[in-house]
């Protein structure tokens, strides 16, 4: 159980609250759009279970991943040198075993998508590309749209669980990804301002650490209005949304931009640690959770 425990900590479990609500957005649309298509059909729950596991295991295996290949940049910046890994808490083997079992569940749950093969075939390039992430900053400044990218995933996905319909391209969860990425890249932005000094030290490729915080700020809020019209875009495609879902929209940009009124410093001030991630996490968990329940009112209630 301690293991257990230690290991849920190293994933930050919570955070798996910011992609799973776009893929019960993403697949409820689907859904609804199959229901009203015909009226008869029948939802498999199985389906459903299937997501969640997906989710679940994805996201450890991902950012088990992370962790275990950032250990010594880890271990070398003071805000993280009390992680798992740095700390000793827990073994790099360890984790390697928990990346390997997750990576497992993840694939054998695409099975529960049968006789739909596309998760199943799509799965292990899902993975690997999630697991690159942890060296794009090594890389590339784009890295925090890599991550936007692996977000993105979600909603599509579950949308293919649904309706394994590819051709014409689905506009409704196009748009949703792209919120979803940009969203994503926008708080990351925020995020990686945590780490501007050390990132520029240590020749990581961050937008923070090569361009400093004003820039970061910036693009982040640029991201967040990219967002935000995509979101605003999907009922001119997806007719199945209404009032409720445009009024969560509204929620989510004031959400937004109460996001950066927190967070941003003012003139002449540092980055406040504390109010970042209280931009970070509290604020974002705002909009993904009101979108997904704005969301399921207007379409099934």
């Amino acid at each position: 159980m301690n293991l257990f425990l230690k290991l849920l900590g190293l994933i930050r479990f919570s955070h798996t609250l910011f992609a799973l609500p776009f893929a019960i957005l993403g697949g409820a649309m689907a859904l609804r759009l199959n229901l009203h298509e015909n009226p008869e059909y029948c939802p498999r729950m199985v389906e459903w279970v299937g997501i969640l596991l997906c989710m679940v295991f994805a996201r450890s295996a991902a950012m088990g991943f992370n962790r275990w290949a950032d250990r010594d940049w880890d271990a070398q910046n003071p805000r993280t040198a009390n992680r798992h890994l740095p700390a000793g808490l827990l073994t790099a083997r360890s984790v390697l075993y928990f990346v390997a079992v997750c990576s497992a569940g993840f694939i054998v749950s695409t099975f529960l998508f049968l006789p739909n093969r596309i998760p199943l075939l799509v799965s292990v390039p899902v993975l690997l590309f999630l697991f690159c992430y942890s060296y794009a900053k090594r890389l590339t400044v784009a890295a925090h749209f890599w991550l936007g990218g692996a977000l993105m995933l979600a909603p599509l996905a579950a949308w293919v669980v649904i309706r394994p319909v590819l051709s014409p391209i689905p506009l409704p969860p196009v748009l949703l990804a792209f919120a979803v990425l940009f969203w994503t890249a926008g708080f990351d932005l925020i995020y990686a301002t945590q780490d501007t000094e050390f990132d520029g030290r240590a020749g990581l490729f961050s937008v923070p650490g090569r361009y400093g915080n004003k820039t970061a700020f910036r693009l982040s809020a640029v991201c967040h209005s990219i967002s935000v019209l995509c979101l605003a875009a999907v009922p001119y495609v997806y007719e199945l949304f209404g009032l409720v879902f445009e009024l969560g929209v509204v929620a989510a940009a004031l959400i937004l931009a109460a996001e950066h009124w927190i967070a941003v410093p003012r003139a002449g001030k540092p980055v406040d640690l504390l109010r970042v991630n209280v931009a970070f996490f509290q604020m974002n968990i705002f909009v993904s959770i009101g979108l997904l329940i704005a969301g399921l009112f207007d379409l099934f209630m």
